[in-house]
């Protein structure tokens, strides 16, 4: 399992810091409590623990104020999480491609035509990309109930809708039906 909870409240306060610097604008304890999350003695805390860890610094501006600067350990750090971000986002998008491709491959061999993604989804876009590479016609819409249920038709439901949200009173016996939903739990229960 990951080293790094999501959401990361030390990356989400380095990477604040950093853009603060950048940007050349004042960034207080208050600013970085709002934008993590959490309250502000909890802030207070994940910065000492910075500061011991030699990723922040802190300049004393005058009596009531200081500036806090992200050090050349903390750009590496900020980097590390980053890259490990990015490997797992490629590898779970390679996991869904590759299963969403199976499930679609199936479905154009049972003789369905059709592909509708139900809701709004992040995957849509790889949905949409296997569907044309099987030659099967794919239709999304943002309104699940809406659905009139025919034939030769894969219904996909997106990562927001659970099984337990659609009734199905079609007489559907769910062959023709995938929640993205449990794709994701399935991915997410493989990878810890």
């Amino acid at each position: 399992m990951s080293n790094y909870s999501i959401p990361d409240t030390e990356s989400i306060i380095l990477q604040n810091i950093y853009e603060s610097v950048e940007k050349k604008t004042e960034i207080r304890q208050r600013d970085l409590a709002r934008v993590a999350g959490i309250s502000l003695g909890m802030t207070n805390s994940i910065l000492q623990r910075l500061i011991q860890k030699g990723w922040v610094q802190v300049k004393k501006i005058n009596r009531r104020n200081i500036q806090y600067a992200v050090t050349i350990d903390g750009m590496n750090e900020i980097i590390k999480r980053s890259y490990g971000y990015f490997k797992r986002t490629i590898k779970n998008v390679v996991y869904y491609k590759e299963t969403l491709d199976s499930i679609i491959r199936k479905a154009q061999q049972k003789k369905i035509n059709a592909v509708i993604l139900a809701g709004v989804s992040d995957l849509d876009f790889i949905v949409e990309h296997t569907c044309q590479k099987y030659g099967i016609s794919f239709l999304k819409t943002a309104e699940p109930e809406s659905i009139k249920k025919t034939a030769n038709t894969l219904y996909i439901y997106s990562e927001t809708i659970s099984s337990i949200t659609i009734e199905d009173n079609s007489g559907n016996s769910g062959d023709n039906k995938l929640y993205l939903s449990s794709l994701l739990l399935t991915q997410r229960n493989n990878s810890d």
